[in-house]
């Protein structure tokens, strides 16, 4: 009702009342939101002296009681509230109209709903112990609302977002200022907060406002590695240049979520309940400071993952106080582990509904799906002109583009066609598909599943543009010049198409390099004459498209586009179509040609939708990065006598290809790793929110991009898609059908995709490490000959380095310097062990000085380290490296060549072994294997991706292990996706 909307925004603020309001507004959920203050029957005015609660309960009765009336006493209605005069008061005062408590209305109306009670009773519990804690003050108080908007506004203060380093949890935080009103000159960098009582209750996260310290009690960043993340100490330890450094005075915004927590072992909880059973426990995240609870079930869930929500941080508490909301799993599971996962990155991924699936059309092998007659009369036809075929990876079975060349009639011209699935004929706009889809955004790729945008028979049957089956498409064409290869003519439209050709990279490779290579769909052909002619056109259609994807990159090479580098691997699978394993592959160039065609269509549909709509056009940019992001790079670059120019992207593209060691390949592709480091994030925007100079796509050297080219795991190319219809029947002169949305609500659209894009890929690395840790945690690291690998120095830290260890696509830290001030000693042999000495530290090395003589560790130098496991309790996995010799690893005969090593044997074994260990504990209770629900319903692929694989994994290597919150970018694969 319109009165409680109204009363939950008065006591519990706009945040909420917000979440309140989107609820409602969400088809799925079957809400009305009735406006009561404003019917007739069911008004009633505010009677003199009488408070607002008092009268807003009234109302919300006399409503409910209208209501019963206008159902003719068919339904109950009834009334939950906490307020115990007014279920005295109304309780008994109507036939049919209940007046209850939420506990009674639980016990009454869900008796076989005990999670839902347990929930309710979490929550007293907290509010109980709310109420009779200290008044002894822990923090200062925040200043109020008004003070604060003003502090913003003159300069005071500074506005941003609190990001807490992992590795240094208690003691080190920033606040990144980007869209505050500053005065303050220095300000050239984020503000370091230090320690919990100047952090003054934020969590990482929230929405700050920051108050700049004294000049002279600025501090630096520390400088030094730390072992155990979250268990730093402060004290005297190197720190970078003093930075802006301050003190948070109020929080503009709670940004608290659902947090995975684990409680504390059996004898902790003894001594922290002797009063009442108010405990401790650890979150998942090491950024979360530990929460207080209330529960029962202290002992029983030790072993536990558990879900808490966070009630309330009073200046009067050490810690937050949250209550329990459901328990995950034992710790340690696989499952566990991964549902842990998806949770501390806010994805919900519910099993799509009987509702949804019965907007699918049918396709069935009784009755498959067929083309509608009156799709063929307002399509253009393209199956019997074109020649259409797909290029993608091997066993690929959600093909989203394929692709078409040919010389036109008279030979002056020639035709280039890109064709994407037309998802938004099957999903049409505020349908409960397309609902769903908007909700999760993006198709989510785990290690070792996925969780699909879109329902399956539309991601891999009837959007699938499969070969020798009629579908779907939305295409650009392009009329060029034969010899220029100008743009003469471009047409957008939908199309109806039959690929002729299922090719994988390697077949077509092979095809356009001479070799003799068998193409299943020419084998099927009886008549040699017929093959042979087949085979011919389908070569000259390779080396057309070949043609004109190199004039397309030379021309983005001439605006600077940049080639950054990416994890190559290519999947291997059985004859089941399953990942077997991944090994090293060598870039293909016609990797390079399919990317060039489709990232030529994302910028030609930008151009198109941003022209027709100028201010509400959905695009793409990459905003350039801050130049101190590349001082790690330039440092180390010079350390080879290389010349980094950051200047723009133009000069740090000609700068890393004229960065090659000849003696040393894989320092070229460091260095193009730490440029795709400094990178900012790519990011949705509407066009009336920007300027048209802020369009700029930095890594592709691009004015206007936008995404296009895969609606079946992407919603913003869905939103596109539509846009691109809506400008194509503007052109046409048709009424659209709908009217686009505006620039507000585009605006908030592609920050909701924003975040759940960053979602998607924080989950995707934190399951690769996962399973790399699972992958290692039952090995000897002694004896293991797996756990021992080649790694390369790629900086310095003031006790250790980072390295990367091309084997397994990861990077970790390498101790030099131990708990016990023993520093790492090289004998003659190159071994290594630890031993008494000192430790000094240059910009490109670090030097250890001990009984046995002096070694230097240098960037781009080549070690050996042994990989381990660090146990955590409470918190994920850790790889821990130790050098065990200076020398480059020399790899056994059978290692140097991989027979589908690294992350692909990671996932394979992890999930076999987990599989083995859970079919035997259910053969010992004596019954075969039990699934759970969400196993059953929504896990939707055991094996490895394979466009998760190709196209998404690359930047998993890429990110640090050890940087707090390290920029990503997608331009990394500039040169393989757009």
């Amino acid at each position: 009702m319109q009165t409680a909307c109204q009363a939950a925004q008065h006591s519990r603020g706009r945040r909420l009342y917000n979440r309140l309001r989107s609820l409602l507004k969400d088809p799925r959920h079957d809400c009305i939101h009735f406006a009561n203050e404003f019917q007739q029957y069911s008004y009633c005015p505010r009677e003199k002296g009488e408070t607002q609660e008092k009268w807003q309960t009234r109302c919300i009765y006399h409503a409910a009681v209208w209501y019963h009336d206008h159902l003719a006493g068919l339904r109950p209605v009834v009334m939950i509230t906490e307020d115990q005069e007014a279920v005295a008061e109304f309780g008994s005062s109507a036939s049919g109209i209940y007046v209850i408590s939420t506990q009674e209305y639980l016990k009454s109306f869900w008796p076989d709903l005990p999670a839902a009670q347990e929930l309710y009773s979490s929550i007293c519990q907290a509010l109980q112990e709310r109420e009779s804690e200290s008044t002894e003050r822990e923090y200062a108080e925040h200043l109020p609302g008004e003070v604060l908007e003003a502090g913003i506004k003159s300069g005071r203060f500074i506005q941003g977002t609190l990001n807490v380093n992992k590795h240094r949890a208690q003691h080190e935080a920033f606040v990144r200022f980007e869209g505050s009103t500053t005065k303050n000159s220095e300000l050239n960098s984020d503000v370091l907060v230090c320690g919990g009582k100047n952090r003054n209750r934020a969590v990482h996260g929230d929405l700050v406002a920051v108050e700049l310290l004294p000049a002279k009690e600025w501090r630096g960043r520390n400088t030094a590695l730390h072992e155990g993340q979250g268990e730093d100490k402060a004290g005297e330890e190197p720190q970078s240049q003093p930075m802006p450094t301050g003190k948070v005075v109020g929080i503009l915004q709670r940004n608290w979520r659902d947090y995975v927590v684990t409680f504390p072992p059996r004898e902790e909880v003894q001594s922290q309940s002797r009063n009442s059973q108010r405990i401790l426990v650890t979150p998942w995240d090491y950024r979360i400071p530990k929460i207080r609870i209330s529960t029962q079930q202290a002992e029983a869930l030790q072993d536990h993952r558990v879900i808490v929500r966070l009630d309330s941080w009073e200046s009067n508490s050490l810690y937050p106080n949250g209550h329990t909301v459901r328990v995950l799993g034992k710790s340690g599971e696989l499952e566990t582990e991964v549902q842990t996962i998806l949770v501390e990155n806010c994805i919900n991924v519910p099993p799509f509904s009987e509702a949804q699936l019965r907007e699918m059309p049918e396709s069935s092998a009784e009755q498959p799906w067929s083309v509608e007659p009156g799709e063929v009369g307002s399509r253009l036809d393209l199956r019997d002109t074109h020649l259409v075929f797909s290029i993608d990876p091997l066993g690929c079975e959600d093909v989203d583009d394929t692709l078409s060349v040919r010389l036109l009639p008279g030979g002056t011209r020639l035709e280039l066609g890109v064709h994407i699935a037309d998802v938004t004929h099957f999903v049409q706009e505020g349908s409960l598909t397309d609902l769903e889809a908007r909700s999760r955004a993006t198709t989510y790729y785990l290690a070792d599943r996925r969780y699909d945008m879109l329902p399956g028979v539309l991601s891999a049957d009837l959007c699938s543009l499969l070969g020798g089956v009629d579908r779907y498409a939305m295409s650009v064409m392009w009329q060029l010049d034969a010899q220029s290869l100008a743009v003469c003519k471009v047409w957008y439209g939908r199309t109806l198409i039959r690929s002729s050709y299922q090719l994988h990279y390697e077949l077509a490779q092979s095809l356009l390099n001479g070799e003799r290579a068998e193409v299943p769909e020419l084998d099927r052909l009886d008549e040699e004459a017929e093959r042979s002619r087949r085979r011919v056109e389908l070569l000259q259609a390779l080396r057309l498209l070949t043609r004109v994807a190199r004039h397309l990159r030379a021309q983005r090479d001439q605006g600077g586009a940049l080639e950054l580098e990416g994890v190559e691997v290519r999947a291997q699978l059985d004859s089941s179509k399953n990942i077997t394993a991944l090994v090293p592959r060598q870039p293909l160039e016609v990797h390079e040609t399919v990317a060039e065609c489709m990232i030529y269509a994302n910028h030609w549909v930008a151009r198109k939708i941003q022209e027709h709509f100028p201010h509400q056009a959905l695009l793409r940019h990459h905003p350039p990065p801050r130049q101190e992001f590349f001082n790690q790079l330039i440092d180390s670059a010079r350390t080879r006598s290389f010349a980094i120019n950051t200047r723009s992207n133009k000069a740090l593209a000609d700068s890393l290809d004229q960065a090659v060691d000849q003696r040393d390949p894989v320092v070229n592709r460091l260095l193009r790793m730490m440029a795709t480091q400094a990178m900012s994030n790519a990011l949705y925007f509407s066009t009336g929110a920007c300027s048209e100079e802020q369009y700029y796509h930095y890594g592709l050297a691009l004015d206007r991009y936008t995404h296009f080219t895969s609606p079946i795991r992407r919603y913003a190319d869905i939103i596109v898609h539509r846009l691109l219809m809506a400008a194509i029947n503007a052109e046409r002169g048709l009424a659209p059908n709908k009217v686009p949305a505006t620039n507000k609500d585009l605006e908030e659209l592609a920050h909701q995709i924003n975040n759940r894009n960053r979602a998607s890929q924080h989950a995707q690395k934190q399951s690769t490490e996962l399973f790399q840790c699972l992958y290692f945690k039952d090995k000897d690291s002694l004896t293991d000959e797996r756990c021992v690998a080649d790694a390369v120095i790629y900086a310095i830290r003031a006790n250790g380095m980072l390295v990367f260890v091309p084997r397994y696509g990861l990077r970790g830290a390498v101790y030099v310097k131990n708990r016990e001030n023993q520093v790492v000693s090289v004998e003659g042999d190159g071994s290594c062990e630890w031993k008494a000495g000192a430790l000094e530290r240059q910009v490109d090395r670090i030097s250890t000085t001990t009984s046995t003589g002096t070694h230097n560790f240098s960037i781009f130098d080549h070690i050996t380290v042994r990989i381990s496991v660090q146990p955590s309790r409470c918190h994920p996995l850790n790889l821990c490296l130790e050098v065990i010799s200076s020398r480059p690893h020399q790899a056994p005969v059978a290692e140097a060549q991989p027979k589908g090593r690294g992350r692909s044997e990671l996932v394979q074994e992890v999930v076999r072994l987990a599989e083995e260990a859970s079919q035997q504990a259910e053969e010992r209770k004596g019954r075969g294997p039990k699934l759970s629900k969400e196993q059953r319903e929504f896990r939707q692929s055991k094996q490895p991706n394979l466009y998760s694989i190709l196209q998404e994994i690359a930047e998993m290597a890429l990110l640090d292990l050890h940087a707090c919150e390290a920029p990503s970018a997608e331009v990394q694969t500039c040169s393989t996706s757009a």
